[in-house]
């Protein structure tokens, strides 16, 4: 484990083992790509360095990260595996709701957090469905057994599906008036099977396969916001893993409206897998540069990287790249003290920053020709991972029906 000197915060030591650990996840990232294997060593990489911790609060005994700090370690995870990277936003995601409006019981975090030093303990929320729509009810069933609950169903895009220590799993129950919660299961519950479904173009070591149940106890005390849907405070956004919504209200530090725990949930996730689609691009550009840099055509006798073009799309990139770093890190440190707009505003930066991102990669690996589309270069990788961390997020078209109609709301307002 991470030793802290005297003067370092907890923070500051997991911050400070970054480098390490991002050297260590791009040694093997290519091997695990390749073989769509899950990466156990760089999650306890991760874990080592007090880095899957993080956002545990410091009542909990944890280093109490913030979103800014989480965007800050996602982004460098990122340039060294993309996989890991997303594995551990879900886990930090997980601790920070909890920091939030501790809706986890006592005995059960302490579990968890107990897990967590011993080994890598990982978390994610599992929603989404193999056909599901977004606001329809889920189709994963929990029905009542004596004083728990049987727990039934499909989930898909589940990453680190193989490795999860707790799934937290959103379902309906059996009951007339249907309610809607979630319900935390150990990964190792008897009546759990994964189901090696995820065959991506990208983020092939992620492990985001479909999750079944069939018949997983529950207790009763681990089914947790159990609320009818019309109730449920169930917001709008990303149908996929880790998107989960809370209907509690969270501090405001300072505001005067509060902000609902799920726009905050909801604004953490869009910046901290934006983080990681920027971390992926970074790599990419920086694979570029030392392109540039060594390659000298025959018909020239300078590397590229001496002719204006090159240095101008590189420019090009670098300035996308410096603006999407600003807003997602602007945002970030906004929400940290909740601040009503900056959350509202989180849904569009994380769409800007992932096509920022995309453009970024597509454009190297233009620039690059024939090496950069070779598997014996990083470059295609990286642009698969961009290309695929879209799964992540909700689809373009509902953010941006919703930035529409918040700016008619504010255009008919006196």
């Amino acid at each position: 484990m991470t030793t802290i000197a005297a003067d370092q915060s907890p923070v500051t030591a997991a911050l400070a083992g970054l480098p390490r650990v991002v050297d260590l996840l791009a040694a093997r990232a290519e091997e695990h790509d390749r073989d769509a294997t899950f990466p156990y060593q760089g999650i306890e990489a991760v874990h080592e360095a007090g880095l899957l911790t993080l956002t545990v609060a410091q009542r909990y005994g944890g280093p109490g990260g913030t979103l800014a700090d989480t965007v800050r370690v996602l982004a460098q995870l990122g340039r060294g595996d993309a996989s890991v990277a997303v594995v551990t936003a879900f886990t930090l995601l997980q601790h920070a709701e909890q920091a939030r409006v501790a809706g986890w019981p006592t005995a059960g975090y302490r579990r968890l957090l107990t897990e967590s030093r011993r080994g890598p303990a990982l978390v994610n929320t599992l929603r989404a469905e193999p056909g599901g729509q977004g606001g329809a009810l889920p189709a994963t069933v929990a029905r009542r057994d004596g004083d728990g609950w049987l727990l039934s169903g499909r989930k898909t895009y589940c990453a680190g599906a193989e490795a999860l220590a707790w799934m937290a799993v959103t379902a309906r129950t059996d009951e007339p008036v249907p309610r809607v919660g979630t319900f935390l299961v150990r990964g190792e519950s008897e009546g759990i099977e994964v189901d090696p479904t995820w065959d991506q173009l990208g983020l092939r070591a992620s492990a985001s396969h479909d999750v079944v149940l069939d018949a997983v106890r529950v207790p009763s005390e681990l089914a947790l916001g159990l609320t009818s849907p019309k109730n449920s405070g169930r917001a709008g956004g990303p149908a996929r893993d880790g998107a989960a919504a809370s209907g509690a209200s969270a501090g405001t530090q300072g505001t005067e409206t509060p902000v609902p725990a799920a726009e905050l949930t909801r604004a953490w996730h869009d910046l901290a897998l934006s983080a990681v689609a920027l971390g992926v691009a970074r790599s990419a550009e920086q694979w570029l540069v030392r392109f540039l840099n060594q390659r000298t055509p025959a018909n020239l006798t300078e590397p590229l990287g001496s002719l204006p073009r090159y240095r101008c799309a590189l420019g090009e990139i670098e300035a996308q790249l410096i603006g999407a770093e600003e807003l997602v890190n602007g945002l970030a440190s906004r929400v940290d003290r909740a601040e009503p707009d900056a959350v509202a505003r989180t849904g569009p930066a994380h769409l800007l920053a992932t096509r920022a991102a995309t453009a970024a990669v597509q454009q190297a690996v233009s620039l690059t020709g024939n090496p950069g589309l070779s598997r014996r270069h990083p470059l295609e990788r990286y642009l698969r991972d961009v290309l695929s961390s879209r799964v992540h997020f909700a689809p373009d078209e509902a953010v941006l029906d919703a930035a529409g109609r918040a700016a008619l709301e504010r255009g008919r307002r006196p």
